[in-house]
């Protein structure tokens, strides 16, 4: 872990599953239910490293399996995911408290998920908080999904960013990985789905343990 001494950030964009909204039930629950459509039994603890990144990729990182196998499982997650483990999920605790502190501070605050972006603009505005964000970026519907950092980039071009003040918050490797390929820090949050030591290991700039703590770091 990198200690970010300047922390006068003037964009700071939040990864969405795992940091904004706590939706790993539907995610592992819809995985399962995909493995299950091909004869594989899986535990949903196993599954938690599910919610969050790009899902072609972590099935064939977690199942050694091809592209055109993985592809697949995805199609068989979304039977699931789209009519209902969706809404598996709510907002984390206090977070919508935290933005509007963010935004009485004067920041730019921006959204950049993996996830398809229109599940993630319908579960914000459900729930109250797309208003708190000036730009909502995901991932297309499609299975050849853009990699994290290319989604930060994009986001970053939107918010009309300047990458020397900007600041990624996520919970897992993705996000740390993600925003240093696309030339920003990324703040870690332990509330998310990272593996002990993850986020260590990956890099991160900082890691707060509540929302006062990463409120305080971001108004610095």
């Amino acid at each position: 872990m990198t200690n970010a001494k300047r922390t006068n950030y003037k964009t700071v964009l939040f990864d969405f599953d795992g940091t904004v909204f706590d939706t790993v039930e539907g995610i592992t629950r819809s995985i399962q239910y995909a493995l299950r459509k091909h004869g594989r039994e899986e535990p949903l603890d196993r599954l938690r490293c599910f919610a969050g990144p790009p899902l072609v990729d972590k099935f064939m990182e977690v199942f050694g399996i091809s592209q055109a196998e993985a592809e697949q499982l995805v199609l068989d997650f979304r039977e699931r995911y789209v009519p209902v483990g969706v809404y598996e999920s709510a907002p984390f605790p206090g977070i919508g408290e935290l933005l509007q502190s963010l935004r009485q501070a004067g920041l730019t605050l921006g959204i950049a998920t993996s996830k398809p972006q229109n599940m993630a603009e319908l579960l914000l505005e459900q729930s109250g908080l797309k208003a708190a964000f000036d730009v909502v970026t995901g991932s297309s519907p499609s299975l050849n999904n853009e990699k994290k950092w290319q989604i930060v980039e994009r986001a970053l071009a939107l918010c009309g960013a300047d990458k020397s003040d900007a600041v990624l918050v996520g919970d897992t490797k993705y996000d740390v990985l993600g925003a240093a390929q696309a030339g920003i820090p990324c703040i870690g949050v332990r509330w998310g789905y990272a593996a002990p030591g993850e986020l260590e290991a990956a890099g991160a700039a900082r890691i707060v343990e509540t929302m006062d703590e990463l409120l305080r770091l971001l108004t610095a």
